[in-house]
């Protein structure tokens, strides 16, 4: 089944869609959201990404991300890919937006407007194998000094995302 992604202009207007692979590949800036999960210790939920995905493979990373699908509001997809990926529901607030770019070494290239959505739950995921090869709750101040020692770890976009909220 085709994806598609939304491309964006730098206001997060609309204007188009395009295959994820092609947009991927041409670097073209698309709408993204991140999902970042709390308990009540404070603890965030990271995923470690599957070792077979595209890119990333088997980074440390926020709850679960992803792209909305021409028609489907961020907020939407958002819950939906927190169910597909980690096997959860929680309610969704929107904090926070940012644009950022990331070449990766496979010659695909991140350039996504990502909305940042928390939520929390004291459940731990049903993670899908297929998306996540594991998890952890941690944190934040863990977090940061484990990304100060240990970048390779992190996906790019969870250290963007970790420097501008925290």
């Amino acid at each position: 089944m085709q994806e598609d992604v939304i491309l964006v202009d730098e206001f997060d207007t609309a204007i188009g869609t395009m295959e994820k692979m092609e947009a991927h590949e041409k670097g073209l800036l698309h709408r993204a959201f991140s999902v970042f999960i709390f308990n009540d210790n404070k603890q965030l939920l990271l995923q470690q990404r599957a070792l077979h995905k595209y890119h990333s493979a088997g980074l440390w990373t926020n709850t679960c991300c992803s792209h909305p699908r021409p028609n489907e509001s961020t907020l939407v997809a958002a819950n939906r890919r927190l169910k597909e990926e980690m096997g959860m529901n929680c309610q969704l607030s929107h904090k926070s937006q940012f644009i950022y770019k990331t070449n990766f070494e496979n010659g695909l290239t991140e350039h996504e407007f990502d909305h940042v959505f928390f939520g929390t739950s004291n459940e731990n995921p049903l993670i899908n194998k297929e998306e996540v090869e594991n998890y952890v709750w941690m944190n934040i101040n863990e977090i940061i000094s484990d990304i100060k020692k240990h970048p390779e770890k992190y996906t790019s976009w969870f250290k963007i995302a970790m420097q501008k909220l925290f």
